[in-house]
């Protein structure tokens, strides 16, 4: 199976990197973490997307906030998919939402919501499950648990509110 690299452009976005860390163990798929900045170490991270696809990986997480241009750094060069989730500094996190979705055309970076490690992790899962009929089988296994709980709930819920 092909690995998701997760990559962060600081160490302060390391809450949202063990989001996502956290879903890809529970699916069993290989990643690895490592902090790299487009402005402080631009050769470090274009040399890792530049050679990501021979070193085995599918899918590139970027995970950053305030100018958020990791991503985009990463997507320039190479054409496995990028996720981006921008993480919020300052302005609410809007300057790296902006920064992270308003991508020139023919590079783009698919981008989850503000802090979203999780849907991030899930997201390159399904990328990768295209090809591989065992993660495809565990997403649809996550989805139905999903919808258990929120049945369990329900039943909580209203019978909490029952005339």
């Amino acid at each position: 199976m092909k690995k998701v690299a997760i990559i962060m452009g600081s160490d302060s976005d390391l809450p949202t990197a063990e989001k996502a860390a956290t879903e890809l163990k529970k699916l069993e798929i290989p990643f690895e973490v490592h902090v790299m900045s487009a402005h402080r170490t631009p050769d470090e991270a274009s040399e890792f997307s530049k050679n990501a696809e021979q070193n085995g990986f599918g899918v590139i997480i970027s995970i950053a906030g305030m100018a958020a241009h990791l991503g985009g750094a990463l997507a320039a060069n190479t054409v496995l998919p990028v996720i981006g989730v921008p993480v919020g500094s300052s302005f609410g996190g809007l300057d790296a939402l902006l920064a992270t979705v308003q991508m020139p055309s023919g590079i783009p970076v698919a981008t989850v919501a503000l802090g979203g490690g999780k849907n991030a992790a899930i997201l390159a899962a399904q990328m990768l499950s295209l090809s591989d009929d065992t993660l495809r089988e565990k997403l649809h296994d996550m989805r139905k648990e999903m919808a258990e709980a929120v049945r369990e709930k329900d039943d909580i819920i209203s019978n909490q509110f029952k005339n």
